[in-house]
């Protein structure tokens, strides 16, 4: 009988709950998360922890969970499951989820096991590790494809990247031109990540990765901020993304439900920020704003 030296946690997922159940997953201490679309079934998340784990604890926090989003209004799934695997099958299975993908007119994202095909566009290496950031979620998806318009239009010397997670768009930025990049997380894990994948994309002249609180870190302002966050970091985060933000310069926001855009874009109103532009990938809005000319009251 194979070693049961894994467990999978698998639960169906809608469109507004995958990320939430995805940073849950991560919270809990998973290896590896995929979701996956089932024909005629929807979309399940797979998550893959350690066999050190107890199952009947593990299905339990997620069931308090679901429990949770139950109060607040929602449908949450309800077909949980936590089941042992051999020690060989949750890294296949989480690498078969993680493909190659085509972002925006010149990126190639690829895992560490693939061998970039010569089509003329710039490769990413991404290992996630246990941070967010594969270049495959929507969120991500729309961040990128903003990032390289706004990089080719605006030739920004410098940017800054909050809640970096593996570090994607801050190592994009760089090889899309950006000369200088700080990289921010609260996250150990992330930082590690992130500061691997700069290394393994060759940029770490061009970034400078950091453990800190989005909400509290002190940097000299700069022309471009980017981060994919919750709808909930950014509208405590308004004032943060003022501070840190040259007069006239963009704010790049992903990590929003479609629902929640035109309520995010008002409320960093109030701080001054004006809307540039909207662009919605696989039910996740990407906002472009721009900073106010001067300091905002």
């Amino acid at each position: 009988m194979a070693s049961l030296g894994f467990w999978e946690l698998a639960v169906g997922v809608s469109a507004d709950l995958s990320e939430g159940l995805t940073n849950l997953a991560w919270e809990l201490g998973a290896l590896g998360v995929v979701e996956e679309e089932q024909p005629g079934l929807g979309a399940r998340l797979r998550a893959f922890f350690p066999g050190t784990f107890l199952a009947g604890t593990l299905e339990t926090k997620v069931r308090a969970y679901l429990d949770g989003l139950r109060a607040l209004g929602f449908e949450p799934p309800t077909d949980v499951s936590v089941v042992p695997l051999a020690d060989e099958n949750w890294a296949d299975a989480w690498r078969a989820h993680f493909t190659p993908r085509l972002v925006g007119r010149s990126l190639l994202i690829l895992p560490p096991w693939e061998t970039p095909a010569q089509n003329g566009r710039m490769v990413i290496t991404i290992d996630p590790g246990r941070a967010f950031g594969t270049g495959h979620h929507g969120s991500t998806l729309g961040c990128l494809e903003r990032l390289e318009s706004v990089i080719e239009r605006d030739g920004p010397p410098r940017m800054i990247d909050l809640g970096t997670g593996s570090g994607i768009l801050a190592i994009a930025a760089a090889r899309l031109g950006v000369r200088a990049v700080l990289a921010v997380d609260d996250d150990p894990d992330a930082v590690a990540a992130a500061v691997a994948n700069v290394a393994r994309n060759h940029v770490a002249d061009r970034i400078r990765c950091v453990l800190a609180d989005a909400a509290r870190f002190e940097e000299a302002p700069a022309p471009l901020v980017v981060a994919n966050l919750l709808t909930a970091a950014h509208q405590r985060l308004g004032a943060q993304y003022a501070r840190a933000l040259l007069p006239g310069g963009t704010l790049l926001l992903g990590g929003i439900l479609d629902g929640e855009g035109p309520d995010l874009a008002a409320a960093l109103g109030d701080h001054g920020f004006a809307l540039r532009e909207s662009l919605s990938v696989e039910g996740w809005t990407t906002l472009e704003l721009r900073a106010p000319l001067h300091d905002h009251a």
